[in-house]
């Protein structure tokens, strides 16, 4: 018996054509990068696996159908990445581990160059915009009732 390769829940999922040529093969390359640091996310603490998966999935939807709809709906990850599908949900668990993870490099690398303030202050402005738009998604599915 075989599992059915179909997400759960939702059957009919809509992507965008896939592109072709180096467009095709730069977003495989930076949707396989993503997905390796975002299982490393997994096992690693401090390092936001979530929104790596993300962005893994969002490459891979105009990349490779075939990796997007594994990654979807495999049983580890999918769970999460359907809710941000569907609900645009990043879990408080994912946002807090981001965060704290961006506040870890933020201060190495202002460690790293203690006397440039340009670098860190370019690397920390860029993610405190992507913190706060971190933040600013919901932390779990709105009760429909």
């Amino acid at each position: 018996m075989t599992q059915d390769p179909r997400p759960p829940e939702d059957t009919e999922i809509e992507l965008p054509a896939e592109l072709c040529g180096a467009a095709k093969l730069g977003l495989q390359v930076l949707g396989f990068v993503c997905l390796a640091i975002g299982i490393a996310g997994v096992i690693l603490p401090g390092l936001p696996g979530t929104v790596f998966l993300i962005v893994a999935l969002w490459a891979f939807s105009r990349s490779s159908h075939r990796v997007h709809l594994w990654l979807y709906s495999h049983p580890r990850f999918g769970a999460g990445l359907r809710a941000w599908h569907r609900h645009r949900v990043i879990p408080t668990r994912a946002k807090i581990a981001a965060v704290a993870a961006m506040t870890l490099a933020a201060a190495m690398l202002i460690a790293a160059f203690p006397t440039n303030a340009w670098i860190p202050g370019i690397g920390i402005a860029i993610m405190l915009a992507v913190a706060g738009w971190i933040v600013t998604r919901p932390g779990r599915i709105a009760d429909p009732s």
